[in-house]
């Protein structure tokens, strides 16, 4: 067999699998999208999950199924995530809970928040709310701070685990008013707002259970923004409730697995702002006490958002007296 005898079915084969990845790529999506959250169902970061999945189904024209991988904080669905294939059909919605906060509270990570990751885009912060059940004989911020601080640690409160949101934005109120609470973490906000439901823990700093709020089964006191949101118009800010620097938030983006092509991060993030876009998916996101990103939103001013956030909640978990587990 001649050189130029072998070299003929070898390049056709080469050919046709460069033709094939080529058409595959013109073609993305062309087949179902996985969205994992990292968290139980209910949750802020379940229900923004759940619409941006929507949003992003009509934006693609292929379904967006979200799966739920609770437990450890968050890690266990995103460690499971990291291995997945990039090629644009796993994505991640990131928080700043797993993204920022987890590489600073656990030994063992699973995965590396800087390097695993291929940043899409942006989607939203939620302004932590201070709620307490319905009927609570606290009524204002400051008879909840002067309660603490009369009888230290009496006061239970939940949150989605150690290093959350809830569980952040819950030390820095105590190291600014020298308050005390005892922390009761869950594997995820759902459960947490479950047990303040039924009474069995006393107030949450929470981002999700906003539409408990609006139907009256909890109480907010308190909005941890710099001014107020317009799903609680009559709900004050912490600095108007007398406590100055309380402002905490969670955020909200897109990820897909590190390596995955440009050109598909280019569609997905395209996709995510086209959502964030649409009327009745930006409308839902608000009425969840989000406040949805606007103007530019490339994948690369995302990337560079979480690198930075990685650096500022190495200080938040300092404070927080989290030790690394």
């Amino acid at each position: 067999m001649t050189l130029k005898t072998l070299c003929v079915p070898i390049f056709s084969a080469v050919l046709a699998t460069t033709v094939a990845g080529m058409a595959r790529a013109g073609t993305f999506p062309d087949h179902a999208i996985k969205l994992v959250v990292p968290w139980s169902p209910g949750g802020a970061t379940d229900v923004l999950g759940r619409i941006l999945a929507k949003g992003l189904t009509e934006q693609l024209k292929q379904t967006v199924v979200v799966e739920n991988k609770a437990g450890a904080g968050g890690n266990i669905g995103t460690t499971s995530f990291v291995r997945e294939k990039p090629d644009g059909y796993s994505l991640l919605v990131a928080t700043s809970s797993t993204n920022a906060a987890n590489p600073h509270l656990y030994k063992r990570l699973g995965f590396d928040a800087e390097k695993d990751f291929a940043p899409v885009a942006f989607v939203a912060n939620i302004p932590n709310v201070l709620e307490v059940p319905k009927g609570s004989k606290f009524t204002s911020v400051t008879d909840l701070i002067q309660y603490a601080k009369d009888k230290p640690r009496e006061l239970n409160y939940g949150s989605a685990g150690v290093g959350s949101s809830q569980h952040l934005a819950t030390s820095l109120l105590q190291h600014i008013t020298g308050a005390q609470f005892t922390h009761v973490p869950y594997k995820g906000s759902g459960p947490a707002v479950s047990d303040l439901l039924g009474k069995r823990l006393d107030f949450m700093i929470d981002t999700g259970s906003m539409a408990q709020v609006k139907g009256g089964n909890l109480t907010a006191l308190a909005v941890a923004s710099t001014r107020r949101i317009p799903f609680l118009p009559d709900v004050p800010t912490f600095e108007e409730a007398g406590i100055k620097d309380m402002v905490a938030s969670a955020w909200y983006g897109i990820v897909a697995p590190a390596g995955t092509p440009p050109e598909v991060i280019e569609t997905l993030n395209k996709a995510v702002n086209n959502a964030l876009k649409d009327p009745q998916t930006h409308a839902q996101l608000e009425g969840m006490g989000a406040q949805v990103v606007e103007g530019s939103n490339s994948s690369a001013e995302f990337a560079a958002f979480m690198q930075s956030e990685i650096k500022r909640y190495g200080e938040l978990v300092r404070m927080s007296g989290a030790k690394p587990e």
